[in-house]
């Protein structure tokens, strides 16, 4: 009788079984690190190690960027980058609207306040907080479940971004009477460059130099058109304590918006949402800025303003809701874009105010003022055309 030869089997040994689970782990492992790389797509280009133009995240590696990506998620991100930018812009023009009437506005003497001047920007900074931290509350008990129990970073991640936040914010405000328009828009807009140089320092993120060649470009712009088009509307004179206070400022405001987003790539952008970045944030400045109103005595002079004055309070209440609506859009546009994107937004912000001023009381523009505006806007429409051309190259 002939035997058929069966069909050989493959024994299913142990070494066969770890050399399986080594490839499947090694493949499971890939594909969860892969996930977040995938999620976001900004606006703003860099170039990546190989030459190509790629999509940064922050400070993600760029190199990610997948080329099937569509012309549809190019219009979906620019979506995106429009309802930030313009959440950005009408919570903050308000914002410093406010903020300025608040602090330069000569109101209604006190015994502790005899030049009628508000007596407290600590109270400005502190009123912004108590605010923000109650809609950060409710908004992360509806979508979370719970207030902190299930948040990934934990709260002391947040406390250097909110203590930076609060000096910024103070310093800001006590600059407003020791600092003449120009130098104040000279400060604030040259933030650009600052905020990638703290990158490299907290976060070790390289800007390839057309970058920094494209923020002095947006920061010349800005600076000259806003002081060609608007001279100060008091006779504010600039002292060493207000360029003290401006140096405060800018380096403050440029370690927060780097520090949030590291605390984005540390935890991951999927597990930190900006109202989680909203409660983190100030659940430790409301306990800095009571501090600081307790310690410095400033509660009594503050109530007593309110009586003679109340319709600073009414001010304070409009500052409080602008400032908590941006502080949303400030740290959806970090988590989406990252700091660059986010500060350019902020330094136009000024040219934005002076447009809509000059267009609603008919004032002209100068010369200078026009060529400092086709300088920003022309560096801005070349940085989406770039992104444009890198999205549509890629897909093809």
């Amino acid at each position: 009788m002939t035997l058929s030869p069966s069909p050989t089997r493959r024994k299913n040994s142990p070494h066969n079984s770890t050399v399986s689970m080594t490839l499947e782990s090694k493949s499971s492992t890939n594909s969860d690190t892969s996930k977040p790389e995938q999620e976001m797509k900004p606006l703003m280009i860099e170039t990546n190690g190989d030459g190509k133009l790629g999509l940064p995240k922050g400070d993600e590696d760029s190199s990610s960027s997948s080329s099937s990506a569509t012309a549809n998620e190019f219009y979906y991100q620019s979506l995106r980058f429009l309802f930030c930018f313009t959440g950005l812009q009408l919570s903050y023009l308000t914002w410093g609207y406010m903020q300025e009437l608040i602090m330069t506005t000569t109101f209604e003497p006190t015994p502790s306040a005899p030049d009628g001047k508000f007596p407290s920007a600590a109270f400005c900074v502190f009123s912004n907080r108590f605010l923000a931290i109650m809609v950060a509350i409710v908004a992360v008990r509806m979508r979370k479940g719970a207030v902190f129990s299930n948040n990934v970073a934990p709260l002391v991640a947040f406390a250097p971004c909110a203590l930076s936040n609060t000096m910024s914010s103070w310093s800001q405000y006590a600059s407003l009477r020791y600092v003449s328009f120009p130098v104040q828009t000279v400060f604030k807009s040259s933030k650009i460059i600052p905020v990638m140089i703290m990158g490299k320092v907290l976060k070790g993120t390289s800007y390839p130099l057309a970058q920094y060649l494209e923020a002095f470009l947006i920061t010349l712009g800005v600076a000259v058109f806003s002081i060609a088009s608007k001279s100060s509307d008091s006779d504010t004179s600039t002292e060493v304590i207000g360029l003290l206070y401006m140096c405060m400022y800018v380096c403050f405001d440029c370690f927060t918006s780097q520090w949030q987003d590291k605390i984005y790539v540390k935890y991951g952008r999927a597990n930190v949402d900006p109202y989680q970045m909203m409660l983190g944030v100030n659940s430790t400045a409301i306990l800095m800025t009571t501090s600081g109103l307790i310690l410095g005595g400033d509660i009594p002079k503050i109530i007593e303003f309110f009586k003679v004055n109340p319709t600073v309070f009414q001010y304070n209440v409009i500052t409080a809701i602008t400032s908590a609506s941006g502080q949303l859009f400030i740290y959806t546009t970090i988590k989406e874009f990252g700091p660059i994107v986010f500060t350019v937004i902020m330094t136009t912000r000024q040219m934005i105010s002076i447009c809509i001023s000059s267009i609603l009381f008919g004032h002209s523009m100068t010369i200078k003022a026009l060529f400092g505006a086709a300088l920003v806007f022309g560096v801005l429409f070349y940085q989406i055309r770039k992104k444009y051309m890198a999205k549509h190259g890629g897909s093809r």
